[in-house]
């Protein structure tokens, strides 16, 4: 049996689009993907002065208008599969089409590439060209193998020092997952919540709107997102319209903050390997495997639904430890 698709209650496509996103619970970032990539597809097919619906289009103008990405503006393989995608939720989910060109449009395969590991100096090296909250956050991502995100959108609640544990909430997927504290944080994550605190205490004075919460909660406890529970662990320092309310209030640091401190660290450090905040990630997991740490619980820590992602780490170690002798250095003995 069918689902019953949901029936959009706005008149304009991209508004429709939007209210079918959102119906889903999809995320803020794939919402603005998707309309861009939407409004770039008809405004591409508009180019000669013809208002194109997509209604009115199919699987020409949609290979038409992915070769064009592919062929003229030359984007990566990621990209190309993200343009497609938002053609096939716009088609499938707001339009309701069931056209059999929707099952027939080939996907590109992305390559698996090894990813970029710093070594234990290199992050050494990394965190000494780092100050401030930068430099904490930094340290908690890579102790812990956190994504960006799921550092930024910590709360207070949500890290336990009596257990030694930190609960990311809502990852890759929506899934939860407990890692471990380190302890060298200890003192620098307590001086964090102090100032986070000062800022809370700021906030209830000026009887500034509470925080965001997910989902109903706001409206089944209206109070939820004014405790101090559920205050950012790195808030930041102004406030900021919502996108999606239009509400002003205390969001988390701003994601930027940290991948521009990132940038000028290695260029301070004169680290040549290209690095990102996701490298930290990277490492956190190859120097757990090379200390010896079951693949499993690395698995566990990072929050990967299949092993074969986590995998791709041992690849790196086998990359790094050089094992295999070469065939010049016999000969050259």
């Amino acid at each position: 049996m069918n689902p019953v698709p949901y029936i959009p209650q706005s008149v304009r496509l991209l508004d429709q689009l939007r209210e079918v996103l959102r119906y889903k619970h999809y995320s803020l970032r794939t919402e603005e993907a998707y309309v861009y990539w939407v409004k770039f597809f008809v405004r591409w097919h508009g180019r000669n002065g013809q208002v194109c619906h997509p209604r009115d289009m199919g699987a020409a103008e949609a290979q038409q208008f992915l070769s064009m990405l592919t062929t003229q503006r030359n984007v990566s393989v990621s990209t190309h599969n993200q343009a497609l995608s938002a053609l096939l939720f716009l088609y499938r989910e707001v339009l309701n089409v069931q056209l059999p060109w929707l099952d027939d449009v080939q996907r590109p395969t992305r390559p698996r590439r090894i990813p970029s590991v710093l070594n234990t100096a290199e992050v050494a090296t990394l965190f000494k060209s780092m100050i401030g909250v930068e430099l904490l956050l930094a340290k908690l991502l890579y102790g812990i193998g956190m994504r960006l995100n799921e550092g930024l959108r910590l709360r207070v609640k949500d890290v336990d020092f009596d257990r030694r544990v930190l609960v990311v909430r809502e990852g890759k997927g929506g899934k939860d997952r407990v890692v471990m504290l380190p302890h060298t944080l200890d003192a620098a994550l307590k001086a964090q919540m102090a100032q986070a605190h000062t800022l809370w205490e700021h906030d209830r004075q000026q009887h500034q709107p509470c925080v965001e919460v997910p989902d109903a909660l706001a409206t089944k406890y209206p109070d939820l997102g004014q405790r101090w529970g559920w205050f950012w662990l790195f808030p930041a320092s102004k406030l900021s319209v919502d996108p999606r309310s239009r509400i002003e209030r205390r969001h988390h640091l701003y994601e930027d903050r940290l991948q521009r401190a990132i940038k000028l660290a290695c260029a301070a450090a004169q680290i040549c390997k290209p690095v990102s905040v996701h490298t930290l990630r990277h490492s956190f997991a190859t120097h757990l495997l090379q200390a010896g740490t079951d693949i499993r619980t690395v698995q566990e820590l990072l929050g990967h639904s299949d092993v074969s992602t986590t995998m791709i780490y041992t690849h790196v170690l086998k990359v790094a430890a050089g094992g295999t002798a070469s065939p010049l250095d016999a000969l050259m003995v």
